[in-house]
């Protein structure tokens, strides 16, 4: 079942529960596929690729948000961020622990010879192909710093 079709079921489902936080996050990604869609100026299904990449954008806009709000002491704004973040969250696939997605890393470094940070790109490059959408951007990262010097 297509992205778009499966949050359409969910939103019939949330309107009947009359759950608001269920409906903004789905209305989130339904408006977010309709403009992907529409980019291109054709009506074409989105590959599984492109709406990872869009679910995992969304979520991460939730959660950039909410340690905004915490930043700055607004639980109250917060809270309904990372709810919604929660929702969003369910259409990936599902997330890689930190320490699967470490030896992924070190196969990579491994298989290029990546050697120092001048091999941060390449060595980034690949381990989001392996993992694909299995793990946010900054985790990987992190640990490929880390492992890299």
């Amino acid at each position: 079942m297509s992205l778009s079709t499966e949050v359409m079921v969910q939103l019939k489902a949330a309107m009947k529960a009359k759950n608001q936080v269920a409906l903004t996050s789905l209305r989130a990604i339904k408006s977010e596929i309709l403009l992907a869609q529409t980019k291109t100026g054709s009506k074409e299904e989105l590959t599984e690729e492109e709406e990872v990449k869009l679910v995992q954008k969304l979520v991460k806009q939730r959660k950039d948000s909410a340690a905004i709000f915490s930043e700055q002491g607004r639980e109250d704004l917060a809270q309904p961020e990372l709810e919604q973040a929660a929702i969003i969250a369910q259409f990936l696939p599902e997330q890689l622990t930190e320490s699967e997605v470490e030896k992924v890393v070190l196969q990579v470094i491994e298989t290029l010879g990546a050697s120092g940070m001048k091999d941060m790109g390449k060595v980034m490059g690949s381990v989001n192909k392996e993992v694909a959408g299995q793990a946010d951007g900054k985790t990987i990262s992190t640990l490929v710093k880390k492992n890299l010097m």
